[in-house]
């Protein structure tokens, strides 16, 4: 059964992870969840879905939501096969996310480890504001406390250069 909201709480506060959440109304974009004003807006990210044209590989990007990404130089960097956008029912199947709930947290989801991470290095050190697992909340939390997170579960994580 996936995580959600209530459960990725929970694993931060066992972890003994800081974060800080603010509780809103869904949001399906980035522009939707600008307009919230949330605190730290430094720390927002857009996460993209992605996949091989083989739907063999298949990959989650975090990025600077300000950040306009490349796919054909995304893919040289990575080494992969040429990259479009997955499906939504393979992110309900891999993550067991919708689409707008897109997070990296929804990776802990991922009981076979499909999908590989792949981090803006813009992120590296600092905070980053992720969805916990569904688009009703923002949380704050520190880089390395999410890549230590994703390392307990065994997700492959790539720090990759964008624009």
């Amino acid at each position: 059964m996936a995580l959600g909201k209530r459960d990725i709480y929970r694993l931060l506060d066992e972890r003994g992870i800081a974060y800080e959440a603010v509780e809103h109304a869904a949001v399906y974009t980035v522009e939707e969840a600008d307009a919230l004003r949330l605190p730290y807006p430094e720390t927002g990210t857009k996460n993209l879905f992605l996949r091989d044209d083989k739907h063999r590989a298949y990959f989650l990007l975090t990025c600077r939501e300000d950040v306009r990404v490349d796919l054909k130089a995304l893919q040289a960097q990575i080494g992969s096969r040429r990259l479009s956008f997955a499906s939504a029912d393979d992110l309900r199947d891999m993550l067991g996310l919708i689409p707008g709930s897109v997070t990296p947290l929804g990776l802990l989801n991922d009981e076979a480890r499909r999908v590989r991470f792949l981090l803006d290095e813009a992120f590296v050190g600092r905070m980053v504001s992720a969805h916990p697992n569904e688009n009703t909340a923002t949380i704050f939390l520190q880089t390395d406390d999410l890549l230590a997170l994703l390392a307990g579960h065994d997700t492959p994580v790539t720090v990759v250069t964008l624009g």
